[in-house]
């Protein structure tokens, strides 16, 4: 008997010049907005003229928060909502990479529920918050059809997932957005992507519509591992990499990550290392530390790879993967990692402090 459920609650429009077309969107959201993005590179890739010309179409008044910083905390956060409740904000435009589209996602909550501060994003209870239409301007973290977010908390010095189901209620995606990308950033977002679909795949909550969708993605990823590692991406690679990257998102909003994820937030907050690229650097010694070796088996002929170590090769030969770290941090950082009941628990098999150890070690010293 098969039992599972699936809740998906975003539409996507996909293709080119997707929020221009679809302009009268925005209006069935309210008649004034918040755009939330970073602080440079949606005015750079054009994806910002574009929202506010459709909104503008739409007759719709709206305000730009442009303060969003890479992996944005929970005072960002903050400040943002503070935006939207001063003009009264009936929806949230989030526009950028993985960081606009997460801090969006509590900017929305706290600016519906003004009772709220920062630390309620990570706490026990959920709330509701504003619409947000989402506009993904990189291919990785998925996050325009996920209820995930991610943010920093200082003074705990970690990040944490955000506590709240908020899906986008529109994502609108456009190939162009990426065109301008350094190859380094489309090489780490891309890794992210890379990391959803095989850690959601191998997760405990799979079911048979992530499996598919995981498939699927590792089938469209697999087309992209050539011009990635050459650095040589046409629009058609881009729109690939996009799709996958959104099947990815897909994937994971229904089964979740496991262990590279929860162990790349201490490589990211102490060391400074992207998060794709930390999810890239643990991603062999994880594979090859799960013991359904037929999956593991499967995921590397959808990916087109013999083995392990071609994947292996494949992450060397398209970013760098040294970080300096001392053993007694790699320490440190197990020890925390063992306290992230949801991570280690979508792991399918019971993970103690050395496996954690273990892979850390050979993915970060030898």
């Amino acid at each position: 008997m098969i039992e599972f459920g699936y809740h998906m609650p975003t539409k996507v429009f996909f293709g080119k010049d997707s929020v221009l077309k679809n302009w009268e969107v925005f209006s069935t959201e309210g008649s004034q907005a918040l755009i939330v993005t970073g602080r440079t590179s949606s005015r750079k890739n054009g994806s910002l003229d574009d929202i506010e010309s459709a909104l503008k179409k739409a007759g719709i008044a709206y305000e730009i928060f442009d303060d969003i910083e890479e992996n944005p905390s929970l005072e960002t956060a903050e400040r943002a909502a503070e935006a939207a409740r001063r003009i009264n904000a009936q929806f949230i435009v989030a526009v950028g990479g993985g960081s606009p589209l997460d801090c969006a996602k509590g900017v929305a909550v706290l600016a519906k529920n003004r009772q709220l501060n920062g630390r309620d994003l990570v706490g026990e209870v959920q709330y509701g918050g504003l619409s947000v239409i989402a506009v993904p301007t990189t291919s990785g973290t998925g996050s325009e059809v996920t209820h995930y977010a991610i943010f920093t908390d200082h003074r705990e010095k970690t990040k944490k997932n955000f506590s709240h189901r908020l899906f986008p209620k529109y994502a609108m995606l456009d190939p162009k957005y990426t065109l301008s990308i350094p190859n380094d950033i489309t090489v780490n977002t891309a890794v992210d992507a890379l990391s959803h679909l095989v850690e959601g795949y191998m997760a405990r909550n799979v079911n048979h519509v992530s499996d598919a969708l995981a498939e699927k993605g590792f089938e469209i990823f697999s087309k992209c591992i050539k011009p990635i590692e050459e650095g040589r991406l046409e629009y058609e690679d881009r729109e690939k990499l996009m799709l996958a990257s959104m099947i990815a998102g897909m994937v994971i909003s229904q089964s979740g990550t496991s262990l590279p994820h929860g162990m790349g937030y201490a490589l990211t907050y102490f060391h400074n290392v992207e998060h794709g690229r930390a999810n890239g650097i643990l991603m062999k010694a994880y594979l090859e530390s799960c013991r359904d070796k037929e999956r593991v088996e499967k995921v590397m002929g959808l990916l087109g790879f013999s083995d392990l170590e071609e994947l292996g090769s494949f992450i060397k030969r398209s970013m760098r993967c040294d970080v300096e770290i001392s053993k007694e941090q790699i320490e440190s950082y197990a020890k925390d990692m063992m306290k992230n009941e949801n991570k280690l628990k979508n792991h399918p098999q019971e993970v103690c402090l050395d496996d954690i150890i273990g892979i850390y070690m050979r993915s970060l010293i030898g």
